[in-house]
Parts: C-alpha cells; structure tokens; sequence
C-alpha cells in the first residue's frame, strides 16, 4: 500500500474465452453460509456501506513530537526524496512549524532539530463517533507507518473489536503489512524479503516463514496480512521488485500456495488462532509499468497477461487467499479498478473464487485524481464498485460511504451489488473465527520473537544468498586480515529493506539494534581483530534512499595495505514504492570508483552485492576475484553472510531473475527466441543478442553437481497425458549442498513465436558428498500449451524439448488441442 507522502503535503484530502464450470476455489461450507446470510439479512443500508469501507489507524488518533522543533532544511530534504514540487516545498517552508508537524508529524521521517519522542494517543471519541455513526468494517496499518508492541496493538485492536461489537455486532477486520515478517510489531522475526524466497527455490521455507509470521501476526492481535506479493518483476527498473518472488510465474505460483497455507492454515474456511487471512497482490501485472516507474500504466499483450501475470492470482485463488488487494495502476488503458473483465469475470466467476477484493491506498480516488476515467470521487465508486471492487482503502475519509449510499438510492450502484460486496466480507470475518474470539493473543503465543523463529529466519537467509563468482578465493581461511568497505558494510537498514518497522525502513535503527550488521557478524566470525572497517562510501541518512556523502575513497585505499582481502559491501539503501524510483539502473558511481580504486592495490575483492533489483555493475563485476548477492536477506543477514563466507554452510541459492549486463538488454529468461538473431545471408549482421549479466536460474556452491540420465515416462503424448520427467543428481564434490533442480520445456515450432524457454516446475534437494538422488517431476501435459493469437488456450502437435541442468530430452505432441475455456 501507498503511504502517499505528497498528497498529505499538498493537503489532498481479454481473453473472448466462454465461462467453464468450475468448482469453488474454497468448498462451499453450508453452516458458515447460513451464518453470512443470516448477519446480511438483518443489516440496514449504512451498514453494509461501512463494512466496505476501511479506515487508516491515524486519523483515530494524533502523534505528538515531544520538543519538537522543525528543521526546514530537513524538511527540504524530505520533500525533495517524496517528489513535493517546488512550487508546493517552498510554500510548506514558509508555514509555522506546528503547521508543518500538522502536515507531515504522522509520517515516520525526520524534520526536527535535536532529539525528540513520538507518542501516538487513540483517540477513544473519534473511534467512538467512526464505528457507531459511519459502521466502518476495517482498520488498517501502524500509527506514523512505525512498528508498535505486541501490547499496544492488544490495546487498540481490543478497543477497536469492543466498539465494533457494540455498536454494529460485527467484528473489525485489522489488516497490517507484515510483508516478511511482522513488519510493524516490534520484538517479532523478520524474515529474508519475498526476492529471497524466491532465490531459494525452497516452497517449505516459505510456508514455515508465513506460518511464523502468522503465529506473531495473531501474538498482536492482527488477523489479517496484506501479503503474499505476486507482480512479476521483469523490469528491473521498478522498486518493487524485491517485494516479489521474481520474474516467472511458476516460481511465483508455488510459492503463492505455499505461503497462503502457511498464513491460513489446510482449512480455509475455519482458520484457527494461529493463523491468519491472506490478501495476494497486487491483483495483476502491476510489476510491468512501461516506464519503470511505480504506479504508471503497463503496456501487455493478451497472451502474456493469461499465461504470464494472472498465473500466480489463479494459483492463489485456487487456494483459497481470502482476500487479494488490487492493481494501483492500469493495463492496455484499463484502470484495473475500473475493470469489470478481470475483477468479476476472470477471477469471481471464471474460478468461482467468492473471497473478497480491496483497494490499495485511496486507489478509487485515482480513477479521477489520475486516471482520468471517472469525472469525480462519486462517478470513481461507481465504476470501481460495480467493476467488483468491495472493499475500499479510503484511509482519511468516510466520504465514500456517503457517495456510495447516494448511489445505491440513484439505482447506480444495485443492491444485488452492495450485498455481494458485503456477502464476501462477511465470508472472511466468519471464516477467520472473529465472531466468535474477536481477540487474539496472551497465553499459547509464548513463542514470539523465540530462537526456534530466528533459526528459520537464518536458514532461510542462508539457502537464498547466491554465490555469482568464485576464483577459489571462497570460502575465506581463517587468520586473514579483512578490509570491510562499502555503503552496506554496517547498517541494518540494508539488510531488512523497505517495510521493515517503518514503511520506507529509515529511521528504525532503535527497534534492530540486537541485530548483526555484516561487520558486526564479520567480526563475530572472523574474530574483531581481522576486520578493518573503512567505509569508503556511506548513505546519507537525511537525503533521499539513494543520497551518498562526499566519498573518502583515499581512506579506504590506505586501509587496504594491512589487508590480505577486501570485501566490498555495495548496492542499495532500502526504499519501497513511488520514494524508490529511480532514473539510472547502474550502481552509483561512488560505489563503482571505491571498487575501481581498490583494484589498483593488487589485494583481492569480493563483492557482497546488497541489493533490491539487480544494478549495473558490468564494468566492476570483472575486478572482483568472488560476488555474492545476498539481495535483501533480513536482520539475519549478516549472520548469514558470515557463516557462508567462511564455509560453515554452503551456497545453494539461485537468481530469481536475470541480472542485466547494459541497460538496453533488459530482458527475461524466457524471451521470444527471435528476439536473438544473428545475421541476415547476403546482408548485414543484425547483432541482436541477449546481453546478460548472469542467467536466471544461476548460482554456485562449494561443491559440484552432475546431472545424468534424464529421462520421460513416454517420448509421445497428448493433452491429457501426464509425462513422468526423472533426473538423476549426484554430489560429485567433497562438501554437503543443496540444490535447486530446475525443469524447462522449449516448444521448437509454433503458430505463434515460441519462448526461448519456460520453467514448468522446480524442487530442492539436499545431497552429502558421493550421494545421488533421483527427482521425478509430474507434468501435464496441458502446461505446455500457450494462448494463441485468438486467445485460446492451444497445445499444438510438433516436437518439444525438456531440460534439466545441460541435459535434455526431446518428446512429441501427437495432436493439437485447443480449449474454449479461459483456463485449464
């Protein structure tokens, strides 16, 4: 969701597929229907309108800043790294203070001189006048955007669901970010960010990480999670690209399913104390704006939109997410919250999924504010509403439930609508218990923050951090003197990212000090006497995610004379959303010049890449004797690092997406296969080739795998044939390892331009040395067709090869089949 910054400164208040008989995503449970219509039955009007409304927590209560004075240069800084225009900055600086504290005191960033405290107070009569007057059915996010204890959201929510049963007999659904981890509940596990899942390649940590996550979420009195995140990151330049599980859809789809029966549990119509409601965003292709930027307009064609970005919502729909949270931005022109097609038709009829659908921050006001498709707010809820949008994050106003009412009573919004709205929120409170145990908490939650939960947080740290190049240099021998340089070197911020105790994850470092930065870790391991910390490169903490001081490369280079080994810690301060766009994909220049510097005293590099989206370094990449890309592995991160490095556990993690080399080479692994060409006969050579850094997939380990005997259960199939895939991988190296195994399947001929190649499904093993094991892979034969130029699902007669490792296997379509279903 949007924290939208600017606006608070501003004072801004197909595919022609026919239906197919599906079964409900989640089994219809009788009593529990009875039960929503029984509660609809009696409900008046406003009612129902406050149920689809969702409030933020701020506007419940105020913060106040003890000794606050404001700083008007730091006030600068922040609304430069916001985007305020000028104009509007320089109208804000020249305000009162108490002015500007009115303006921007809620949001988690640094406008005062000296040390100040913040303290939010609930407001017992406005949650009174909001609950009672307006009836409104749910509550979101962390007061200022900044994690709270366990016992003050006790002490909300339970006031919160007192009023909520008072006054209209329906409990509040609270819904927090808690995005890899309990993101705003201090003292909880954070986890690695969901591009570290993804890397790992291991569908088992990320149901354990989500069931942790929901165990604590629940400690807190919190019901309800905005996560999983499931946009496809294929653009590199978008920042949100950690936020998913990266660029293919079938990595996204099983880790979908298996953190949404990590956060629910195996019954998602009666999910336990324990667990939590999932809401799987954003609800579809918001991870391909056509400019890079977020929130901007995507630009896809119909056969990537079916076969590519809706895969993973099918998936989760499928089993049973309970809510998913909708697209901020548009597709082909389509505002996907003014979209009737892909919010009713594909995924409420189509997959006869009967969950619930939410805007993302105040998104229904964009569809006039923005989009310029609605005229003004109250013709945005038409459109939205009936598109098939529920419920609506409208978080500073009860506007809504007043246009909206006026539109029911005009016959512009029907009842049939409304009740169905209201129908699907209803499901979802039943179906997490809170009519009948509102709260949640106390006794039987013993285990939050506990070692047994950081023991998964580290594992999974280690099993996603990459090893990119090694020269022989890894793991590193004991007793070596080891200059640590780098922006990332020493600060927690980078190593948990954005929605990490604060919405951008700036200005938290009181609520991580028990963790290890990669010094502090380095020094644990190495012993303190072998590291020399010299930075070299530092982020400046008042400018914006990107703002570096002044470099004292010199520094750096004259510590490199006591070191046997230098490791350069480089990439990116954390950020989220609009705040981290940016305008060049190479790694800053500081960062380059302090690697380039260090070359030149002949000592060894290894480059610890620390990053969200994979950044240019193709001219520094080449000076390093060993890389490893430990994206954004969490506040057990540098533990993680540390153990790698010195052999104590073993790469095994996998780039989720393709690491660029040139910045007009932004391509995916499974590009067309025209998209590389070599040269015209008789002509010219056209020099199209697929420049790349690294290949998706790619990663190293201390030991050595050979793959061998690939085999299938037929070489001739057809469409309803499942093909039994064998491979045997053996530990042919002198250390334990796991390793990611993955399946391709390339369609050699097809009436439309094939993919170079696809993933159809992968696993994750774990060998000892001399051990061999064999992976068996069940795929149907279905999963190999494409949509067609009509929009048909179509799986054509002809050859296909399959691919595990280097070794491949080539199998027959015998007949062609096309399906008159959207999905099959």
């Amino acid at each position: 969701m949007k924290k939208n910054l600017l606006m608070a400164v501003l004072g801004l208040i197909s595919i022609g597929a026919q239906a197919q008989d599906t079964k409900p995503a989640i089994p219809r449970d009788a009593a529990l229907e009875a039960k929503i219509e029984k509660t609809l039955s009696r409900m008046t009007l406003d009612e129902k309108i406050g149920q689809m409304l969702e409030l933020n927590l701020d506007v419940m209560g105020k913060m106040t800043v003890e000794n606050a004075k404001v700083d008007r240069e730091k006030v600068r800084s922040v609304l430069q790294q916001y985007g305020a225009p000028p104009k509007e900055t320089e109208a804000l600086l020249k305000m009162t203070d108490q002015q500007i504290i009115d303006r921007l005191g809620n949001y988690p960033v640094d406008i005062y001189q000296g040390e100040t405290r913040r303290v939010w107070q609930l407001n017992e009569t406005m949650l009174d006048t909001l609950i009672s007057k307006w009836k409104v059915g749910s509550i979101l996010n962390a007061p200022g955007t900044r994690a709270a204890t366990v016992d003050q959201w006790q002490q909300w929510i339970r006031l919160i669901q007192k009023k909520s049963m008072k006054y209209i007999g329906i409990p509040d659904i609270y819904g927090l970010d808690h995005n890899h981890g309990v993101t705003y509940t201090q003292g909880g596990t954070l986890f690695p960010q969901p591009i570290n899942l993804g890397a790992s390649f291991n569908t088992e940590l990320a149901r354990t990480g989500a069931e942790i996550t929901a165990y604590e979420s629940r400690a807190a009195n919190c019901p309800w999670v905005y996560n999983p995140v499931v946009d496809l990151s294929r653009d590199p330049r978008w920042p949100r690209v950690w936020e998913s599980f990266g660029e293919d859809p079938i990595v996204n789809a099983k880790m979908v399913v298996a953190e949404i029966q990590g956060y629910q549990g195996d019954d998602p119509n009666h999910i336990d104390r324990f667990h939590v409601g999932t809401s799987t965003k954003h609800y579809f292709a918001y991870g391909a704006p056509w400019t890079g930027k977020d929130r901007t307009p995507a630009y896809l064609s119909p056969q990537m939109i079916r076969e590519k970005y809706f895969e993973p919502f099918k998936q989760a729909a499928l089993a049973g997410t309970l809510t998913m949270m909708v697209n901020s931005a548009s597709v082909n022109g389509v505002p996907l919250h003014a979209s009737y097609e892909y919010l009713t038709k594909w995924l409420k009829e189509d997959l006869q999924w009967d969950g619930f659908l939410v805007t993302d921050w105040a998104d229904i006001n964009s569809l006039y504010s923005r989009e310029h498709v609605a005229k003004d707010k109250k013709d945005a809820i038409r459109i939205a509403i009936n598109a098939g949008i529920d419920m609506s994050m409208d978080p500073y106003s009860v506007e809504f439930c007043i246009l909206l009412k006026e539109l029911v009573n005009e016959g512009q919004v029907k009842m049939e609508r409304i009740d169905d709205a209201v129908r699907r929120i209803l499901r979802a409170k039943y179906r997490l218990g809170l009519f009948d145990e509102p709260n949640t908490g106390g006794k039987g939650y013993e285990k939050f923050g506990s070692d047994e939960f950081a023991k998964a947080s580290l594992q999974t740290a280690e099993e996603s951090e990459i090893l990119l190049k090694n020269e022989g240099i890894l793991p590193l021998a004991k007793g070596q003197k080891i200059l640590l340089t780098g922006p990332n070197a020493n600060q927690m911020r980078c190593l948990h990212g954005g929605w990490s105790y604060t919405w951008q994850g700036s200005r938290a470092e009181d609520l991580s000090e028990k963790y290890n930065t990669i010094y502090e870790a380095l020094c644990h391991k190495f012993g303190k006497e072998n590291i020399i910390l010299e930075q070299g490169v530092t982020y400046n903490e008042d400018g914006a995610y990107y703002a570096e001081h002044a470099p004292e490369i010199d520094k750096a280079v004259t510590a490199a004379d006591k070191a046997d080994v230098i490791i350069a810690c480089i990439g990116e301060n954390s950020y989220t959303e609009t705040p981290g766009n940016l305008t060049d994909l190479w790694l800053s220049e500081n960062q380059r010049n302090l690697v380039k510097a260090l070359y030149k005293t002949g000592k060894p590099i290894i480059l610890v890449l620390n990053e969200g989206r994979p950044r240019l370094i193709a001219d520094i990449e080449p000076l390093a004797t060993a890389v490893v890309d430990i994206l954004i592995p969490g506040n057990y991160g540098g533990d993680a690092l540390a153990n790698l490095l010195a052999g104590d556990a073993n790469f095994s993690g996998k780039l989720p997406y393709t690491y660029p080399r040139e910045i007009n080479s932004l391509n995916t692994y499974d590009y067309k296969v025209s998209e590389e060409v070599g040269t015209m006969a008789g002509a010219y050579n056209y020099d199209a080739k697929v420049s790349l850094q690294w290949p998706f997939g790619y990663g190293l380990s201390y030991t050595t795998f050979e793959y061998a005997n690939l085999k299938t259960d037929k070489t001739h199939f057809t469409a309803d044939d499942i093909i039994t895939v064998t491979i045997d991988v053996k530990n042919t190296g002198k250390t334990a390892g796991k390793e990611a195994v993955l399946l391709y399947s390339s369609d050699l001929v097809a009436s439309i331009v094939p993919d170079n190649k696809r993933l159809r499904d992968f696993t994750k093993i774990e060998l000892q040395p001399g051990e061999t094991k064999t992976v068996t892979f069940l795929l149907p034969a279905k999963d190999l067709a494409f949509v067609g130029a009509d929009g048909r699902w179509t799986l054509e007669e002809g050859d296909f090869i399959l691919k595990v490792g280097k070794r491949t296997v080539s199998i027959v379509c015998d007949a062609t089949k096309v399906w008159d279903t959207p999905n099959i």
